[in-house]
């Protein structure tokens, strides 16, 4: 993936870094790699929503972008591993400040309906 030039713009690092961890699952398949290497049956399993193709490409893509580092082992079947480069790592803290922040406002996040007020009668006097 080719990634754009943010050099001399303002807020470029903040565009830069979302930029590596755009999308619907980066971010979430960081979170899960902080608990240690992990096979991609693995990592489908804790995220029921995404695809297998989905989990592939935004592998690929964290790979390219050397955060996550992919290791195949030459067995039958293959074993293919992930975990987090170096610089994987030094996303923690960026990952468990999103995650802390979702925490803290999941009630206003959360797509589960609001609650129905019902309202007593007004007495006629």
């Amino acid at each position: 993936m080719k990634r754009r030039n943010f050099a001399r713009r303002p807020g470029c690092s903040v565009e830069a870094t979302l930029d590596l961890i755009d999308g619907k699952w980066k971010g979430v398949i960081l979170y899960h790699l902080q608990s240690g290497t992990q096979r991609f049956g693995e990592l489908r399993r804790r995220m029921p929503g995404i695809t297998q193709r989905m989990l592939t490409e935004q592998l690929r893509a964290l790979e390219e972008d050397k955060l996550v580092i992919r290791k195949v082992y030459a067995e039958v079947p293959p074993r293919v591993e992930y975990c987090l480069s170096e610089l994987g790592e030094s996303l923690k803290p960026v990952i468990d400040i999103l995650k802390a922040w979702g925490e803290s406002h999941q009630q206003r996040l959360s797509c589960a309906p609001l609650p129905v007020v019902v309202r007593k009668p007004k007495r006629a006097a």
